[in-house]
């Protein structure tokens, strides 16, 4: 009863970093990166779909990033949804690949950035106390209902808490690396 309980908020807190991860892509460093943009949602023949099923990615320099339709007739449409989306760059059409200039980050920008990435990393950590909580109401059910001890109760408690601290510090380690990467000049 403990192990499944224990098993299911593992997996459940691990999903819950590779989310924070995922959503730490998203966030502009100063390089160019297919992230920043594979998620913009396109409206094609009627339907929204994702920039990813319609284009390839490129990035021949740092600050550059080549979005190349798979059908040319959807060009248009993929610089609508670049143009309106939040990123602040101007994409560059000619008539084959959208081309995207990533300005610099000024100092300012960066540590707005900076902030929202933390944010973020306060979510994903709030996101997996919520999971403990979970755990524990439900091992607490368990016991109520004499299905386990309250030594193990207890044993699975503390393993609960390991396990709570160990993807709290993965989500503080990725916050470290994308903020020093936020930094970086």
């Amino acid at each position: 009863m403990t192990e499944e309980t224990l098993l299911d908020a593992i997996d459940k807190m691990e999903k819950a970093v590779e989310h924070v991860q995922g959503q730490f892509t998203t966030v502009r460093t100063g390089r160019a990166t297919p992230a920043l943009v594979e998620r913009l949602q396109v409206e094609y023949y009627g339907s929204h779909v994702p920039l990813q099923q319609l284009a390839g990615f490129a990035v021949p320099e740092a600050r550059q990033l080549v979005v190349k339709p798979h059908d040319r007739t959807t060009l248009a449409a993929i610089e609508k949804a670049i143009r309106d989306s939040d990123l602040g760059v101007n994409p560059s059409n000619d008539g084959v690949v959208i081309r995207l200039n990533f300005p610099a980050l000024t100092e300012q920008r960066r540590k707005e950035y900076v902030k929202i990435v933390k944010n973020m990393a306060e979510d994903g950590r709030i996101a997996v106390r919520n999971i403990r909580r979970d755990a524990r109401k439900h091992l607490e059910a368990a016991e109520k209902a004499a299905e386990i001890s309250a030594d193990q109760l207890e044993r699975a408690e503390k393993e609960l808490e390991k396990i709570t601290h160990d993807h709290v510090e993965l989500i503080d380690k990725a916050f470290g690396r994308k903020e020093q990467e936020l930094l970086e000049v």
